[in-house]
């Protein structure tokens, strides 16, 4: 392990945990067999969609100047501009500084277990909280092999989330969004960490894999050009336009095909 890694990740946790209240981190693809696009029919009618949304400070907006939530409100207004869809209708659940391990006690509570019940896409931002938590632990001597034992309990908790989203709701679509490098801004010569991130996000691809009619978007290209003026005065999470990229990402997955399986799935309901 090469020293930089330690004291570079050291210098920025600190000045992590001065800006920050809470723990925070954000950050291919899994191919979920369907890649190309999927056509809404043209005999669809206007649909009324409910999508809940769930995770960390990436669904509850941190870094977002209009205080509206990160990502929702671009990719609201992108599918209500969209064939076949009327209204799109978000509930946020987002909570700065969850781990998988928070957020899987919060989606069986009851809110928020009524409201995926009757969602018809679940999109999930969780992971880099995971991450933090081994670089806060470990700083002082932090090493790649660090990370393995979080990331184990990562993939068991996403494969509990996952279970209790179908358990509460077996059509809805669930799209998982996946962490970035959020040291690329200040620390962009610290490799190790692109490499952790990459493992983080091949797991998540791996675990969605084991479910159907999910989904995963990446976010690591939109955020890896380190002259790029995309993150919040934090150098830590996305600011508007950085979320806005974020939303852009989701809803080109979702033109792959969950969107139109979520308006298949409304029309079936409707006749």
């Amino acid at each position: 392990m090469k020293k930089p890694f330690t004291f570079l990740v050291l210098l920025f946790s600190l000045l992590m945990l001065v800006s920050c209240s809470n723990q925070t981190l954000y950050i291919k693809e899994k191919d979920v067999v369907v890649t190309e696009k999927k056509d809404i029919p043209v005999s669809f009618l206007p649909q009324e969609m409910s999508i809940v949304s769930v995770g960390d400070s990436l669904t509850q907006g941190v870094g977002d100047s209009t205080g509206k939530g990160g990502y929702v409100p671009y990719l609201q207004d992108l599918l209500e501009e969209t064939k076949g869809v009327n209204k799109a209708d978000f509930v946020n659940y987002g909570v700065r500084g969850n781990r998988s391990d928070q957020l899987l006690k919060r989606i069986k509570t009851e809110e928020v277990s009524k409201a995926i019940q009757k969602a018809d896409g679940v999109i999930i931002t969780i992971g880099g909280n995971d991450i933090m938590k081994v670089v806060r632990n470990n700083f002082t001597n932090l090493q790649v092999e660090s990370f393995n034992e979080q990331l184990n309990e990562y993939e068991n908790n996403l494969y509990e989330i996952l279970s209790n989203v179908r358990t509460n709701n077996s059509n809805a679509v669930i799209i998982l969004v996946g962490v970035y490098n959020p040291f690329i801004k200040m620390f962009s010569d610290i490799k190790e960490m692109n490499q952790i991130v990459t493992d983080w996000n091949n797991t998540s691809e791996k675990v969605l894999a084991e479910y159907d009619h999910t989904y995963f978007v990446s976010i690591e290209s939109i955020f890896e050009n380190p002259t790029s003026d995309l993150l919040y005065e934090d150098y830590f999470h996305p600011n508007d336009q950085g979320y806005k990229l974020i939303a852009e990402a989701i809803y080109n997955k979702m033109l792959t095909a969950p969107l139109a399986d979520i308006l298949e799935n409304l029309q079936t309901e409707e006749n």
